[in-house]
């Protein structure tokens, strides 16, 4: 299992250091979703197989649910009697579509994370 400081900076599940993404900056100038497919640090190639991020999916709908259960017991506590409930909905709606690029990135980088070891002195050769 690789170290959860590396997946939540993006890093290399491996080494920790190299990037999982192309593009790092909140607005990219080309793809948002793009990823790199070998570590620039360890050699470290990120999809094994064909399908290999299809386990990412079912990360990508765990914080999904957290962040709706966070969000509807908020609304619930503190914004019940001053916002309407469709007011509620747009808002999550609209806090679900900016968040959509950060999901997608810490879903892989924590399934990178699972099913990759940290072992920061191991190198791989690249072809």
């Amino acid at each position: 299992m690789g170290e959860l400081s590396a997946a939540l900076k993006m890093k290399c599940p491996r080494c920790g250091k190299g990037e999982l993404f192309e593009n790092t900056g909140i607005l990219p100038k080309k793809g948002w979703f793009g990823m790199n497919t070998n570590c620039s640090e360890c050699g470290l190639k990120y999809e094994k197989e064909l399908g290999f991020f299809y386990g990412a999916m079912y990360i990508s709908y765990m914080l999904n649910i957290a962040l709706f259960v966070t969000v509807t017991v908020g609304y619930y506590l503190f914004f019940e009697d001053s916002v309407d409930w469709r007011g509620y909905i747009i808002s999550y709606v609209i806090l679900t579509l900016i968040l959509t690029k950060w999901i997608y990135r810490m879903s892989r980088s924590l399934w990178l994370m699972i099913m990759i070891k940290y072992e920061p002195e191991k190198k791989e050769l690249t072809k």
